[in-house]
């Protein structure tokens, strides 16, 4: 069968599906294009720049499309629901960036915590500043995590290598299974806010979790807390955040994602007590192979007609 790949993925995953005998075109079409083409294709495989928007499935649903796959965890840019209306299965790779996204999370709080960027930054115009960066040890601290599903409690663990104590917040995650990773479950997000040295996200973005993180949770962080942000953009108030941030009300941000993307006019680029990435979380090549190939085989299994693991809109279907 004819797969169309519209976004940079690894070769190793264009590689399984061709080893399946499926024909795959590599393109990174714009919107008007998809929609033109999108009928001529049987699966669609994308990353995070495509979006599968409504009238792109529904246009494919017109035609041959019989899956979409998203090679990583997050599938907000797909219209899940649409898709299970015309009986086209969603898959994923829910744990393919896993460790990746993890990793960056606490190299943010290492950056943050040890003044790295400023170090750099100061070291490549000559200067010696060795006074000016002192900086704090992530044990002993408390990190807070906002969501613990796969990453978040990954995040946990590898804090706890640093001698960090891990609490967090996940309504539908229950306090026994938390406690198996060694994390405390803490009911209210506000008391989260209150007790932690340091606060990472990782949730999705959707109508429920749009800034779960405003000006009012803000407000509850120590002075010298630290919000870690690899998630998803629209999950903090960037202004609310901004605020804190130019007026000294907390120590400092990493973030990984933006509201808009690439944040051109964002006042949180004239700060230097925040640490930017350009949502490189699940941006390696161990990871783009694991989510790739994961989600090449889900999409094979549903050719096949067989049924996927890693079915995202079954329950709507």
């Amino acid at each position: 069968m004819k797969v169309l790949v519209t976004d940079k993925s690894a070769e190793e995953a264009l590689q399984v599906l061709k080893d399946a005998g499926h024909e795959v075109t590599y393109d990174e079409m714009d919107h008007d294009t998809l929609l033109r083409e999108i009928p001529n294709y049987n699966a669609l495989m994308v990353r995070g720049r495509t979006k599968a928007v409504k009238e792109i499935v529904e246009a494919g649903a017109n035609g041959n499309l019989k899956v979409i796959g998203r090679a990583g965890i997050g599938v907000d840019n797909v219209d899940i629901e649409t898709a299970a209306k015309h009986g086209i299965p969603v898959v994923n790779a829910p744990a393919g960036s896993t460790a990746s996204v993890a990793e960056l999370a606490i190299g943010h709080m290492l950056a943050l915590s040890r003044h790295l960027p400023k170090a750099d930054m100061t070291m490549k115009k000559g200067e010696w500043a060795k006074k000016q960066l002192k900086g704090n040890e992530l044990g002993g601290k408390t990190l807070g995590l906002i969501g613990c599903g796969n990453i978040g409690r990954l995040t946990g663990t590898f804090a706890q290598a640093f001698g960090m104590n891990v609490i967090g917040y996940d309504p539908f995650i229950s306090r026994e299974d938390m406690k198996k990773d060694k994390i405390v479950k803490i009911d209210e997000l506000a008391k989260l806010m209150e007790k932690t040295d340091f606060i990472s996200l990782h949730l999705p973005h959707i109508p429920e979790t749009h800034h779960i993180v405003n000006k009012e949770m803000i407000s509850k962080m120590k002075p010298s807390a630290y919000l870690i942000n690899c998630s998803r953009g629209g999950t903090v108030d960037e202004k609310a955040l901004y605020e804190a941030l130019k007026n000294g009300k907390i120590g400092g941000a990493g973030i990984d994602v933006f509201e808009n993307e690439p944040p051109k006019d964002s006042p949180l680029l004239q700060l230097e007590n925040v640490v930017l990435t350009p949502h490189i979380g699940a941006n390696t090549k161990e990871g783009q192979i694991r989510a790739g190939t994961v989600c090449a085989e889900q999409i094979i299994k549903v050719l096949d007609g067989k049924e996927a693991e890693f079915w995202v809109n079954k329950k709507f279907m």
